[in-house]
């Protein structure tokens, strides 16, 4: 009798009768031995599909991880390259922040010292007010056995109208160009004499004492531009009071009874200061 099986093939012998014990037991024993090395279990073969199938898996993975590796270098490299050029900042910052302060210190300094000097002079600008005033009231208003009478011009200056006038006659050592009368009449807080009508004119011509020829008192009209100016800045408009052309460098000087003159600037001459009157 042959059976089959999935282990193998094994022929069995129906025992006759006639077979000993020992026969019998010498069978059993080799069926089971031929049992046993069928039924071990198979061993996998590493070229297996499932293993060749895992490998690119693993690969992936290590490129991942190099991959994530390789980021995290380089974007620690950039945070700490931002990180160190922060700071640097930080302390460019700092360092500035102190050179400001430091001159903000030196301007406060500078500020008070100018306080200060401002308090100074408005304390001396209030003194010498207070002066100009004084010597306004007593050259104005000056005592006369311990009374003052103020008077529309002070002491020494002539009273015309509504204006005052310093007639300067010094000998020849004293006399000035037309530039050195003008300052000294701006000393005495006036101007040199400027004419506004025909009166005022005649006033000025009767008050030059001792002038003849060419020879006279500066007043304020002098060539400029090719026009004749006063020292106000105004044009002379009544052209009939000098005939003379206005050739730069010449001034006017007043004439007694013979009206006016132009003269070089440069010469030496007597001058009439004119300033507003008091009103009193």
């Amino acid at each position: 009798m042959n059976t089959n099986t999935q282990q193998g093939t094994v022929t069995f012998k129906k025992p006759n009768a006639s077979l000993s014990a020992e026969e019998v037991e010498e069978a059993d024993y080799v069926n089971a031995a031929v049992c046993t090395v069928d039924n071990k279990p198979v061993t996998l073969d590493k070229k297996s599909p499932s293993f060749t199938q895992s490998v690119p898996t693993i690969a992936v993975s290590w490129v991942v991880l190099l991959v994530i590796v390789s980021l995290h270098i380089y974007f620690t490299s950039v945070i700490s390259e931002n990180n160190n050029k922060l700071n640097e900042e930080n302390r460019n910052l700092t360092s500035r922040n102190q050179e400001l302060e430091t001159q903000n210190q030196e301007l406060e300094k500078e500020r008070n010292n100018l306080t200060e000097k401002i308090q100074n002079i408005q304390t001396e600008w209030n003194e010498l007010n207070v002066t100009r005033a004084q010597w306004s009231i007593d050259a104005y208003c000056p005592k006369e056995s311990n009374v003052r009478q103020c008077k529309a011009c002070q002491k020494g200056w002539l009273e015309e109208q509504s204006s005052c006038y310093a007639i300067n006659d010094p000998p020849s050592a004293g006399q000035r160009n037309w530039e050195g009368a003008l300052e000294d009449c701006r000393g005495k807080i006036s101007d040199l004499a400027v004419v506004d009508n025909e009166q005022e004119k005649k006033y000025i011509s009767d008050n030059s004492w001792g002038s003849s020829g060419d020879s006279g008192y500066w007043i304020g009209l002098r060539a400029e531009d090719g026009r004749w100016k006063w020292v106000d800045g105004r044009n002379l408009t009544e052209s009939s009071w000098i005939q003379q052309p206005a050739d730069n460098g010449q001034c006017v000087i007043s004439v007694y009874n013979e009206g006016w003159k132009s003269v070089s600037c440069s010469d030496r001459n007597r001058w009439i200061c004119e300033k507003a009157a008091l009103s009193v």
